[in-house]
């Protein structure tokens, strides 16, 4: 069989603006392809939500494809093992409580994982701004991450979410953007801002992030390091269970509040 360039293109072409068209209309939006936007996504999905990632760069999972320090191994807790079974991931006992994984394959197989279930991933997408209604999150101002690094002046387009998941970790990007173009609007933590994240404690900063994933303004959530920036506790290095644990319970709570209507 001979091979046409263009029906490769029109496949291409046709096949993304089937997917992108499809996902104009959110249930969850999720801002970022890490570990606890993959298991944010996931477990929606599996859910039956309606959700797509949304995520600046050429590829999906954060910082977890480096491990430490380029040693391309983590460490998951006792508390996080469920997830690691049920996702498939192969992981060895090191110490009591303490499991290791390979990061390549735990990466891999989250985001394969993730899109199985029914998450869409759209990569290379940068968020630009958010939509507010009656002083309430309701979606995603995006535009490629190519044309915002090389500053051209193109208007962007537009994602209705019900509920935005920030999952950029360090950078809290969205949000920053919203506090930015939405004074003098505040997030539910102790100063009405950004708490900021705090030095390496990997026992109270795992222990946190989870506790510190929720709704910091209405329709808009934090989940991962983005919980820990914006409400303000200790970093972690790499171990990733509250990752993966935040992104879980920031699904569950968002699926709860959905079934409330």
């Amino acid at each position: 069989m001979g091979l046409d360039e263009i029906i490769i293109s029109r496949a291409i072409i046709e096949r993304f603006m089937e997917k992108f068209l499809d996902n104009l209309e959110l249930d969850v939006a999720i801002v970022g392809g890490g570990v606890s936007g993959l298991v944010a996504g996931w477990r929606l999905a599996q859910k039956g939500r309606k959700a797509a990632i949304f995520e600046r760069k050429l590829s999906v999972g954060g910082g977890m494809w480096g491990g430490g320090m380029m040693f391309n191994e983590i460490v998951v807790q006792e508390e996080a093992k469920h997830l690691l079974d049920e996702l498939g991931i192969t992981s060895r006992p090191y110490d009591r409580g303490y499991y290791t994984a390979d990061a390549i394959e735990s990466t891999t197989t989250l985001a394969s994982q993730a899109m199985k279930a029914g998450v869409k991933i759209f990569n290379l997408i940068h968020v630009e701004d958010v939509m507010v209604r009656e002083n309430r999150i309701d979606g995603l101002v995006i535009l490629w991450t190519a044309v915002n690094m090389a500053g051209l002046h193109v208007d962007p387009l537009t994602i209705r979410a019900k509920h935005v998941i920030d999952c950029t970790g360090h950078d809290v990007e969205v949000i920053k953007i919203f506090l930015r173009k939405n004074q003098p609007a505040s997030l539910k933590t102790e100063t009405g801002g950004i708490m900021g994240e705090r030095s390496m404690w990997a026992e109270v900063g795992e222990a946190k992030t989870v506790e510190y994933t929720s709704e910091v303004y209405p329709g808009l959530w934090v989940a991962g390091m983005t919980a820990t920036g914006t409400l303000g506790t200790f970093r972690m290095g790499p171990i990733f269970g509250g990752m993966m644990l935040s992104g879980e319970k920031a699904a569950n709570l968002i699926d709860a509040r959905l079934k409330k209507g």
